[in-house]
């Protein structure tokens, strides 16, 4: 078989991927490359953890928020001069092999005290970790300087004299650091002026180093303090916002309860007074009955009575009770789909009786397909509460219309009624909730609960009252509630 040479096969052009395919890409690549930056991460995070450790060191629970605060500042500051203490004669001696090694051992001599001072504070001895470090810090360099070596730390008397300030409470304390270092550094910088070793000589690069180290640890020094006491400050603040903001619930609270106390007296008072007339007038139905073999008829013209006094009473311990319960149930709204207008039709049908016994015409303007929502009950005695006022306070032959629509704010209850009327007056002392109520056109008593009840239960449906009143010209009384869509 001859062999013919052949073009190798094309395959579609692979199209350039999208960037959202580019970003997934990279994204993928950089999950797979995460456990790498994680573990690089470790050293770092232990590094903080110990350096916490070390700031921590020696804290009690019984020590105030700004003492614990001072404490991890010194703390802080003598681990890094510690560090210090440890490292620059370390690199003195690999680096510089000239310089005699007593050089670097005397230089290391500071470091010392950081250890003790770090140890007594871990044995909980705080006081003697201060005095240690402002003594024995000024001593320790002194002793380098009297050993006829200067290595530029001279600087190191003002951190000294800088730190005192902060950290000694007692004044004589910090006087005696505070001459101890100036003092030292005056002798020491300003009239000793003759060294056996003179650091700047042999190595210029390591006396520069030593002193901006110095100015290093006063800058850090400051930074650290002015941090804290920042910080200090803050949560003094945040303190004093949260204890105010305490106080003034407290007084919210007080208040209150003074209020809910005043209001106790008078519901018992009411009831306490209110609750006569009816048994009283029931006794003596039946004394009656029993004592002179009253007739029917008699009976008759005495029952009305009776059932008013009886149908008032039973009016105000429903509105007691449901009081007492909104009281000790503040947030116990259940909320749902009611059907206001068959709501209307069921509280009219309910109180028919008392409207026909003053010959008073309830008009229904309902439209069947609205529905609010809110809680069915506290609806039901707001509506109960206003249609009993309206015809309390409507004279014989007058007329309430109850209008049910649809408004911009939700669904709009409108009770308007022909009775006497209210002053301005009274429409204020109402908004105010405060205990307003007159007899009736038939001499019907009342407590004012009914309203107040009225207002609260509205709001805690997301509802308003609105009352609009003229003496002699009616009343227009007419709330809102949330729309069922």
């Amino acid at each position: 078989m001859k062999l013919t040479s052949q073009k190798p096969l094309a395959f579609p052009h692979r199209p350039k991927p999208s960037v959202r395919w580019q970003l997934l890409d990279k994204i993928r690549l950089g999950a797979s490359q995460f456990p790498a930056w994680a573990s690089q991460l470790q050293p770092a995070k232990k590094s903080l953890r110990f350096l916490e450790k070390i700031k921590d060191t020696g804290l009690v629970a019984a020590m105030g928020d700004y003492e614990k605060r001072k404490l991890r500042i010194f703390n802080q500051l003598n681990f890094f001069q510690l560090l210090t203490g440890i490292l620059v004669p370390a690199l003195g001696l690999v680096q510089n092999h000239s310089l005699p090694a007593l050089v670097w051992l005397v230089a290391s001599v500071p470091a010392l005290v950081s250890v003790l001072v770090l140890w007594l504070n871990a044995r909980h001895h705080h006081f003697p970790a201060q005095l240690a470090y402002f003594v024995l810090y000024p001593f320790a360099t002194s002793i380098v300087y009297f050993s006829g070596i200067n290595l530029g730390v001279e600087l190191s008397f003002i951190l000294y004299g800088i730190l005192s300030v902060f950290f000694l409470q007692e004044i004589d304390q910090m006087l005696f650091s505070v001459g101890l270092s100036m003092v030292s550094y005056f002798v020491l910088a300003v009239i000793c002026k003759h060294y056996t070793y003179q650091l700047a000589a042999a190595n210029i690069y390591f006396y520069l180093f030593n002193q901006l180290l110095a100015i290093a640890f006063i800058f850090y020094g400051l930074f650290l303090i002015k941090r804290e006491n920042a910080g200090y400050q803050h949560s003094i603040l945040q303190q004093k916002e949260a204890l105010s903001i305490k106080e003034r619930l407290l007084q919210r609270q007080t208040e209150e309860l003074i209020e809910l106390n005043a209001l106790k007296n008078k519901l018992f008072s009411i009831i306490a007074h209110d609750l006569k007339s009816p048994i009283y007038a029931l006794r003596n139905l039946f004394r009656n009955m029993q004592e002179y073999d009253l007739p029917a008829n008699d009976i008759k013209e005495m029952v009305p009575e009776v059932v008013n006094e009886l149908t008032y009473t039973s009016s105000l311990m429903e509105n007691l009770l449901l009081w007492a319960r909104s009281q000790m149930q503040a947030d116990a709204v259940k909320p749902h789909l009611i059907d206001i207008s068959g709501q209307i039709k069921d509280v009219a049908r309910l109180l028919q009786l008392q409207a026909k016994a003053k010959q008073i015409r309830v008009i229904l303007q309902v439209d069947d397909s609205l529905c609010a929502f809110a809680d069915k009950d506290m609806i039901n005695l707001v509506l109960r509460n206003l249609l009993s006022n309206a015809i309390k306070y409507t004279p014989a032959k007058g007329s309430i219309t109850l209008t049910v629509q649809k408004a911009i704010k939700g669904i709009e209850v409108v009770v308007k009624d022909t009775g006497k009327g209210m002053d301005a007056e009274a429409i204020e002392m109402i908004s105010q909730n405060n205990y307003y109520t007159t007899k009736g056109t038939a001499g019907e008593s009342g407590t004012g609960l009914g309203l107040m009840l009225c207002k609260e239960f509205l709001l805690r449906n997301g509802g308003t009252l609105h009352i609009e009143s003229e003496p002699g010209k009616g009343s227009v009384i007419s709330f809102t509630l949330p729309d069922a869509g």
